[in-house]
């Protein structure tokens, strides 16, 4: 079981340098570029792996704070629908891409300083 675990860890993380990946060639793209679909993609690794890990804490005796990873699930929500509502339109808001990254940020920083 700490193989699962270890490997859904491993893929969460990897979903978080997605989402890292995916901002920086949002910006990079500039204000005229359309949203890119690794947004919906690196949230939805995430999403999944999270509620996963969650999942398996009573197997594998982890102890998580629950109201912790609420908050953290609600950030996920906020980046994954603000992805889903912009990601056909042609044109993005100005606002959107640093909004998206600031809230990717956010989210690593309660994982690592909420202790």
């Amino acid at each position: 079981m700490d193989f699962v675990r270890h490997l859904l860890v491993f893929l969460h993380l990897l979903g978080m340098a997605m989402l890292i990946g995916v901002l920086m060639l949002q910006l990079k793209a500039g204000k005229e570029a359309r949203l890119n679909k690794g947004w919906l993609h690196g949230s939805a690794l995430q999403l999944v792996t999270g509620i996963a890990l969650m999942l398996l804490a009573p197997l594998t005796h982890q102890d998580y704070d629950h109201v912790k990873l609420g908050v953290k699930l609600l950030v996920l929500v906020v980046i994954g629908v603000l992805a889903v509502v912009n990601v056909s339109k042609e044109r993005i808001p100005a606002w959107l891409a640093p909004t998206m990254g600031g809230l990717v940020v956010l989210n690593v920083g309660l994982a690592v300083f909420w202790h």
